[in-house]
């Protein structure tokens, strides 16, 4: 799906830069730097979905490819870092973690507005929405659930220092690092009042484990929209988005998964909401329960009690939605399905309030 206004593929029509992407100074730096890839016309059209970085699809003569930036105004530090992302999808090419292929990384925010990497475009769909999803049945929606399991275990089973990542983060501490930096973020994107979300805050940093199980690959914002996948046959052809990669502890993917899947996916409320509307038991998927049993049985990792990792999620994923939402309200986004984002905020910070309590 491609917004009309930024696209600019039509047959007939002339090239023109969509928001956040500068056509001639992108031409001009592959033209300098990856010359084969500046063949032919150069096309570009906005990929919808994406709530935080930008992603475009670039037609470069025949060839397809991708690009992605940071989102337009409003950027919190180390939140949308493209050298990151690009490291680790290149570190991991080897590995039996599905990937797209890096091609290209520019730090210069002169060229396009902001920093930026291109990649290969891979095959398979982006399963967001219940008209995506409801068609599948069940026996494929849950195979594709299984398959996503299946990927995120071996992500968590590669070595980092195999593919030169023992330096790609700080593993001690990781968790209560985690919410000292999530408490930053909240604090640089406020913009109403926020019921219970201190509170919440006060919680995780006053209850963090240790995590004995640090020193992994974390994703950072592990979903089944953060896949291209197909389903006949089921596959998992890429994993996307690794602006919040680090090394940290697993429990920390599994329990935003679970705050995706059971919290905001298990719920009606979620209907039609753009963050989890084809997600989870209520979208006819397996249960999250069952979803840690599929990765336990295919991981070394000691999954143990999950509800602070869940709280934990909740209170990411709050400050996330939050920062969306002010985005929005300065006109900073591109696409639709924004205005609904801050709706999310109060029930995810009840729900992770509820899990943090647990003992």
């Amino acid at each position: 799906m491609s917004d009309p206004a930024v696209d600019a593929s039509r047959p007939g029509a002339v090239p023109v830069s969509p928001a956040g992407l500068d056509l001639d100074r992108l031409a001009d730096h592959l033209a300098q730097h990856r010359p084969e890839l500046a063949i032919g016309p150069l096309h570009a059209t906005l990929i919808a979905g994406g709530k935080s970085n930008l992603t475009y699809l670039l037609r470069l003569g025949d060839r397809e490819v991708v690009l992605r930036r940071p989102p337009l105004g409003h950027v919190l530090a180390t939140a949308h870092d493209m050298g990151r992302e690009f490291r680790v999808i290149s570190a991991l090419a080897p590995t039996d973690v599905p990937v797209p292929g890096a091609l290209l990384l520019c730090t210069d925010p002169e060229v396009i507005g902001a920093p930026f990497y291109l990649m290969e475009r891979m095959p398979g769909e982006v399963f967001r929405t219940r008209a995506q999803t409801d068609p599948l049945g069940d026996e494929r929606r849950r195979a594709l659930a299984m398959a996503m399991m299946d990927t995120l275990a071996a992500l968590h089973s590669v070595e980092p220092s195999s593919v030169g990542l023992a330096d790609f983060g700080r593993p001690e501490g990781y968790l209560a690092r985690q919410v000292r930096r999530w408490a930053g973020q909240l604090d640089r994107s406020r913009s109403r009042d926020l019921p219970g979300i201190d509170e919440l805050r006060d919680l995780l940093a006053a209850t963090a484990p240790e995590g004995a199980n640090a020193g992994r690959i974390v994703h950072g914002d592990y979903r089944l929209d953060n896949l291209l996948a197909s389903a006949d046959p089921v596959a998992v052809h890429a994993v996307l988005d690794w602006e919040m990669a680090t090394l940290g502890d697993p429990l920390a993917d599994l329990g935003l998964l679970l705050t995706y899947w059971d919290v905001l996916g298990g719920s009606d409320t979620a209907a039609g909401n753009p963050v989890a509307d084809g997600l989870g038991p209520r979208a006819g998927f397996p249960t999250g329960s069952e979803l840690i049993d599929r990765y336990a049985g295919r991981s070394d990792v000691d999954v143990g009690p999950l509800h602070w990792h869940v709280a934990l999620g909740c209170f990411k994923l709050a400050v996330i939605c939050e920062g969306i939402h002010y985005r929005h309200t300065l006109g900073q986004t591109l696409g639709e399905g924004f205005d609904r984002i801050g709706e999310m905020v109060a029930p995810l910070v009840a729900h992770g309030l509820t899990a943090a309590r647990e003992r």
